[in-house]
């Protein structure tokens, strides 16, 4: 019997385990860029630059769609390697909208640097937390929640985000369901959607 209960505390942790990025055993793990992979680079060639990074030092081009991302993990930072996180900014234009989506492997933590944005999240029991954030706020969000973002302020607006994942996963949800390849049919009877409706809205999803 003990042995029994044993198994059940530990399978569970076992599973957590799994899930999460792996521990670091050396000190860093520069991504070795030559070979195109992710083995270490020499540490002893390594220098400050391996561990800064400017590429999002300003906005994306924002105005044609009203919003611009642009993640950043270890393949455009090779010093995040092994470490087990990431992170992305994000800029949008007044009334620019980041759409419904989630990251199926970690948890973001999103800081307004500028303007007003409502965000917000939605719970597995379609419980929606949201609010108005202004500059200097900070909201998180759940690992594989639903989660949104909207510029309600009168400028320009700008959110930095980080993850606890090297690889955090993007899935925009009107991206995964109109602009993939899923059963026209049963896209039409699950939304309710007529034929000339859901063609309009492939056509929109399926080139974002």
């Amino acid at each position: 019997m003990l042995n029994k209960i044993a198994v059940l505390l530990v399978v569970p942790f076992i599973i957590v385990v799994m899930a999460s990025d792996p521990d670091p055993i050396n000190d860093f793990c520069i991504a070795n860029s030559a070979d195109n992979s992710f083995s270490c680079k020499n540490s002893s060639t390594a220098t400050v630059e391996d561990f800064t990074f400017s590429g999002i030092k300003f906005p994306g081009n924002f105005k044609k769609t009203g919003f611009f991302s642009k993640g950043v993990n270890s393949n455009d930072f090779p010093g995040l390697n092994t470490l087990g996180v990431s992170f992305v900014r994000a800029d949008f234009d007044v009334g620019g909208v980041n759409v419904p989506h989630f990251h199926p492997r970690a948890t973001e933590v999103a800081f307004v640097l500028e303007g007003k944005i409502y965000s917000g999240f939605v719970d597995t029991k379609n419980k929606v937390f949201a609010k108005v954030l202004e500059k200097g706020e900070v909201m998180v969000f759940p690992r594989g929640l639903v989660h949104f973002q909207m510029n309600v302020g009168d400028g320009h607006a700008t959110i930095l985000g980080s993850f606890d994942s090297q690889n955090p996963g993007l899935v925009r949800i009107p991206n995964a369901v109109f602009g993939s390849e899923i059963n026209e049919e049963l896209l039409e009877k699950a939304f309710g959607l007529s034929s000339k409706e859901l063609s309009r809205l492939k056509k929109r999803f399926s080139a974002t």
